[in-house]
C-alpha cells in the first residue's frame, strides 16, 4: 500500500528509486573527570583528533573534480577554517585543563555553546551555519571515537541509483553521494538555507529535507518516488505513479538542457522591456558562477562574513583588497556593498554588546549597531569609497527603521568621504547610496526614505518574518511563512511604487526574487530589478522572456486581496500558465 508523505521541496527535480537508510553512529557523549597527570595525555588525543579530521577533508578536497560546482569546494574550506578557528581547536583544549575532562565532553560543551549563539540569530541565512559547526564536530568527534578511521562514508558503493534517507548531510557526504551516482536523498533536519540544501541545488540532486522521523516510516530497499519542487514522497507506489513520475523527469531533463541556451541570452521580456538580473554572493568564490551565466552584477554582497570567519574587525586594508578584487573579477558590472549587519544575534569577539537580547531580531543589529558604534562600519566605510575609484560601487544600509537612521548614516559616509578628502585620496564623490527595506515601518515609509535615497532594495526574507511575526526555520510555524500574504505583497507593491515616485530603482534580493514561481506576479506588481542566488538566474530569465508585462499587471494585483491557499495556488497557476 502506498504511504504519501511531506517535507520541505529544495532541489527540484524527480527521483526514482530504492531507499537507503543512512543510519550514522550516534555516540553517547559522557563527562568523564580525569586526574591532573592524564590531563597531557587527553589533550593529545584532542589534537590528534583535530589532525586526523583536517587531513580527512584536505583529502576531499584535493578529490573534488575540478568541473564540480563551486560550492562543494567551498564548504570545504569554510569546515576547514573552522578547524583552524581557535573556538574548535585551543578551546576545547582549554575546557580539559580547565574541567580536568574528558576530550568529547570538552569537544561538546565547547560546540553546543557555539551553536546556542548560532541558533539565536534571525537572519535565516546565518542562523543555519549551525550546521557548519555541527559537521565540523562531527569529523573531529568521530575521529576522537574512533581512533581516525571515519565510518560516515563506508556505505558510498551502494548509493548509486538509490535515494538516502538521514538525519543529516554534510558537504562531504552530499559530494561523495553525487560522485557515486545518489538519484536523491531526503533528511530529518535542515531547510531552505541549510547547506545540504545548497548543495543539493548546485548538484541538481532532487532533495527533500525536514521531513521528521523519517527514518521510522521508510524501510530499506522499498520502492520510493520523491519531488524536490513540492516535497512529495511517495513509497510503494504503482505502476501508473511511476509512469507518470518518469515522464515528468524527461521534460525536467529536456527543459535543463533548453535553460543552457539562454547563457548569452539577453534579459528581456517577451514585450520587450530590459529586466535586471542581478546575483546575490557571500565569498568571492561565489563570482565564479557569474561569469557562467553573465549575471548583470552584483546586486547584494553581504560583507559580515568577512567579520564572523575570522571573528574580528577587518581592518581597512583587509576590506579594500576584498573589494578590489571582487571588483576586478566583475570586469566593469556593478557590484552592490551591503554594509555590516552584525548585531546581538551575530557575535564576534571584538564586539562587546552585553547579556544576549531576549529577542534578538529586535536588538542592536544592521545600521542601529553601527550608528553605536561607529568603529565596525567607518574602516569598511572607507575601504568601500576607496574601492570605488576602482569600478562601480553601490553602498547599501541595512535594517533601516527610521529616516532619522538613515539620515545619522548617511552624515557618517560625509564624514568619511570628507577625511578621505582631505588626504588627497581618489574615490567616486557621486557613489550610489541605498538602503534595504526589510523592515514593514521602513516599507510602509518607503517614499519618505526614497527622498534620501538613491535606490532602494526589499530584503524579503526578513520582510516577510516581522510582518508575518514568524520564525521560517522554526518548524512549529514556518508552515506560516507565505509571501503572498496580501499583506507582505502590499508592502512590496508600496516600496516599488515609491521608487517609481521618486524615479529612483528598486531591486529585490530576498529569496523571493529567485523563485520562478513568483516572477510573473513580482513583474505585475512593477518589479524591474532581481537580485538572486548565481544559480537560479537562468531559470528566472526563462520565465520574462516568456512573459507580456501588460498581461501579468492585473492578475498580480489580484493577490492584494486573498490570503487563502487555495485561492492563492490557482491563481499562481493560472499567471505562470
Amino acid at each position: 500500500m502506498a504511504l504519501l508523505l511531506n517535507g520541505m521541496g529544495v532541489s527540484r527535480g524527480i527521483a526514482i528509486g530504492p531507499v537507503y537508510i543512512l543510519h550514522r553512529n550516534q555516540h553517547e557523549i559522557v563527562e568523564q573527570k580525569i586526574d591532573k597527570k592524564n590531563i597531557a595525555k587527553e589533550v593529545k588525543r584532542f589534537k590528534t583528533a583535530h589532525r586526523t579530521a583536517k587531513k580527512q577533508l584536505q583529502k576531499i578536497g584535493k578529490d573534488i573534480p575540478s568541473e564540480s560546482p563551486d560550492d562543494i569546494s567551498t564548504f570545504i574550506e569554510t569546515h576547514l577554517l573552522m578547524l583552524d578557528d581557535t573556538m574548535m581547536s585551543s578551546s576545547p583544549i582549554e575546557i580539559i585543563k580547565q574541567n580536568q575532562c574528558n576530550a568529547e565532553w570538552a569537544l561538546k560543551l565547547q560546540t553546543d555553546a557555539i551553536v546556542k549563539v548560532f541558533q539565536s540569530m534571525d537572519d535565516p541565512y546565518i542562523a543555519t551555519r549551525q550546521d557548519d559547526v555541527k559537521h565540523v564536530f562531527n569529523h573531529i568527534m568521530e575521529a576522537l571515537v574512533t581512533g581516525g578511521k571515519s565510518q560516515s562514508v563506508d556505505a558510498s558503493e551502494k548509493w548509486k541509483d538509490r535515494i538516502v534517507i538521514a538525519d543529516d548531510l554534510t558537504p562531504a557526504d552530499t559530494m561523495i553521494m553525487q560522485h557515486a551516482g545518489v538519484a536523491g536523498f531526503v533528511t530529518e533536519m535542515g531547510g531552505p538555507l541549510s547547506h545540504t540544501a545548497i548543495l543539493a541545488r548546485s548538484l541538481n540532486i532532487p532533495a527533500i529535507v525536514g521531513l521528521s522521523d523519517a527514518r521510522l516510516y521508510l524501510n530499506r530497499g522499498e520502492s520510493l518516488v520523491i519531488d524536490g519542487s513540492s516535497g512529495l514522497v511517495l513509497a510503494e507506489p504503482d505502476d501508473l505513479s511511476i509512469d507518470h513520475f518518469h515522464k515528468r523527469q524527461r521534460a525536467m531533463r529536456r527543459k535543463t538542457k533548453e535553460l543552457r541556451k539562454l547563457n548569452d541570452a539577453k534579459s528581456r521580456a517577451k514585450s520587450g522591456e530590459n529586466i535586471t538580473l542581478l546575483a546575490n554572493i557571500e565569498v568571492e568564490d561565489d563570482l565564479k558562477h557569474l561569469r557562467k551565466i553573465n549575471a548583470a552584477g552584483v546586486g547584494l554582497y553581504r560583507t559580515e562574513f568577512l567579520y564572523l570567519q575570522e571573528n574580528k574587525i577587518p581592518n581597512e586594508e583587509e576590506h579594500y583588497k576584498t573589494y578590489v578584487r571582487v571588483i576586478r573579477a566583475l570586469r566593469g558590472a556593478p557590484l552592490t556593498i551591503r554594509t555590516v549587519d552584525l548585531g546581538a544575534d551575530k557575535e564576534i569577539d571584538a564586539v562587546t554588546l552585553g547579556p544576549l537580547a531576549h529577542n534578538p531580531a529586535m536588538g542592536l543589529r544592521g545600521i542601529r549597531l553601527c550608528l553605536h558604534d561607529p568603529a565596525l562600519i567607518v574602516p569598511q566605510l572607507r575601504a568601500i569609497l576607496r574601492a570605488s575609484a576602482k569600478g562601480p560601487i553601490k553602498i547599501m544600509f541595512p535594517m533601516l527603521t527610521t529616516v532619522s537612521e538613515l539620515l545619522q548614516a548617511k552624515q557618517l559616509l560625509e564624514t568619511t568621504k570628507e577625511a578621505l578628502r582631505s588626504k588627497g585620496i581618489k574615490f567616486d564623490e557621486k557613489i550610489p547610496v541605498g538602503g534595504m527595506i526589510e523592515v514593514p515601518a521602513a516599507a510602509i515609509s518607503a517614499s519618505h526614505f526614497a527622498e534620501h535615497l538613491d535606490f532602494l532594495s526589499i530584503g524579503t526574507n526578513d520582510l516577510i518574518q516581522y510582518t508575518l511575526a514568524i520564525d521560517r526555520i522554526d518548524d512549529q510555524v514556518n508552515y506560516l511563512y507565505d509571501p503572498l500574504n496580501p499583506a507582505v505583497l502590499s508592502l512590496i507593491k508600496m516600496i516599488i511604487d515609491a521608487g517609481n515616485k521618486h524615479k529612483i530603482p528598486v531591486t529585490m534580493c530576498g529569496e523571493m526574487a529567485g523563485n520562478p514561481s513568483y516572477t510573473r506576479v513580482l513583474l505585475g506588481l512593477g518589479l524591474r530589478e532581481f537580485s538572486m542566488p548565481p544559480n537560479s538566474i537562468l531559470e528566472i530569465k526563462n520565465v520574462l522572456r516568456q512573459t507580456r508585462l501588460s498581461a501579468v499587471r492585473r492578475p498580480a494585483l489580484g493577490f492584494l486581496h486573498y490570503s487563502e491557499k487555495t485561492k492563492q495556488t490557482t491563481m499562481l497557476d493560472k499567471i505562470n500558465s
